[in-house]
């Protein structure tokens, strides 16, 4: 096998290839992010996610299936329960979750929010399941009069805590996430405490880019931790970071945006010669998904096709390119939260064959085996590499 020096691996947060076996068991049969989106608007543009065999993956309107594809493809099934950011970033570094972290369809615990007003100095309002948009409108008003935080929850395993910035400063908004971070434990550990920072006057309230997420940290160690026992870099952008609460990472690189997540990522190809680049582009998710926006879904999809070519230009012998995700965020159905679904599994670079059917992986771990194999380190034990299918 090829020695492989750098793999950059791109996650496209909830881009998701259809219904796992048990999703009606979630609440989500007949999700499929990709197909459905592409259904909604009358098609996909999606011509070099087509080249790599995103087409032959599923019946995606737009993306025929290449019968020459560049590289490797399949799709991967998530062995662990549960359909959140968390559990899924950690089963594709070789985690694997058999039971679901807590969620609060009724709103947390009246003790438990009453040790956090009490540590924060403040009330709070909110306290149930809501999008996050809509919230801040129903009760941004009050919050700016009163000062009282924010706090929701959804069907995911998240603590959310949303303040207009003018109101609560965006250090001291981080403060309470921290706060509430280590309150959340034992039978509370939330997958996610997240800050929702927004602005604006009431009526008109728009959350910001400052967002951030404060995770509980993986149960064991990760192959992000192997790699930098072994002295390997491994360079987070975007959320990675929050979600393996800074553990297995050498350098974090926190974005904007889905172009910004773009741009980072193309800077640290350019400087970084050896190691693994781990990027998750959340706008998929975060700002098209949860919304039901599929026309603005099926925008970021093609926005983000459009600048492949860049990654693949600069790929250099030794590197390999990877796109998968994490979960699915169906638009088109009545929910706003994630679906259970199969994720995709691209892979290119100068050492990969092309045309390999990967077909349907049993975890999202063994990317993470794979991961470890191309870099020489030990796994975590869970998932089965595919490095020898797919290099040269």
């Amino acid at each position: 096998m090829p020695h492989i020096h750098r793999v950059i691996l791109i996650v496209l947060d909830s881009v998701g290839v259809g219904a796992l076996p048990d999703a009606d068991v979630y609440g989500d049969a007949g999700s499929h992010t990709l197909a459905n989106t592409a259904r909604a608007v009358g098609g996909l543009r999606l011509p070099h996610m087509g080249r790599m065999g995103l087409g032959r993956l599923a019946d995606i309107l737009g993306v025929p299936p290449d019968p020459a594809p560049i590289g490797a493809f399949g799709r991967m099934a998530e062995a662990s329960a549960g359909k959140d950011t968390t559990i899924g970033h950690w089963e594709l570094m070789g985690i694997h979750s058999p039971r679901p972290l807590p969620t609060y369809p009724n709103g947390f615990p009246p003790d438990l929010m009453r040790r956090f007003e009490q540590a924060i100095g403040r009330g709070t309002l909110g306290n149930y399941p809501a999008s996050g948009t809509e919230i801040i409108q129903e009760l941004g008003e009050e919050h700016m009069r009163t000062g009282k935080p924010i706090v929701y929850t959804s069907a995911d395993s998240v603590f959310q805590i949303a303040a207009h910035e003018d109101v609560i400063p965006i250090e001291e908004l981080y403060a309470m996430c921290r706060t509430a971070r280590a309150l959340l434990t034992g039978e509370h550990n939330v997958g996610r405490v997240i800050a929702r920072p927004f602005v604006g006057a009431p009526g008109h309230f728009v959350r910001t880019e400052r967002r951030r997420d404060f995770s509980a940290p993986p149960p064991a160690p990760t192959v992000l931790d192997h790699l930098t026992d072994a002295g390997i870099p491994v360079v987070a952008i975007g959320k990675i970071e929050d979600i393996f609460a800074g553990r297995g990472i050498t350098e974090a690189v926190h974005t904007k945006n889905n172009a910004d997540g773009m741009d980072q990522t193309l800077a640290a190809m350019e400087r970084i010669a050896r190691g693994l680049i781990f990027t998750n582009l959340v706008d998929f998710d975060m700002v098209y998904g949860h919304r039901n926006n599929a026309e603005g879904y099926a925008r970021a999809l093609e926005e983000v096709d459009a600048r492949l070519p860049e990654f693949q230009e600069r790929l250099r012998p030794g590197d390999v390119l990877i796109l998968t995700a994490d979960h699915g965020c169906d638009p088109t159905t009545p929910s706003t939260d994630h679906s259970r679904e199969y994720v995709p599994l691209l892979v290119v670079g100068p050492e990969i064959r092309a045309g390999v059917d990967l077909g349907t992986r049993a975890t999202f771990a063994d990317l993470g085996a794979t991961v470890a194999e191309f870099f020489g380190v030990a796994g975590t034990g869970f998932g089965t590499s595919f490095a020898r299918l797919v290099a040269r």
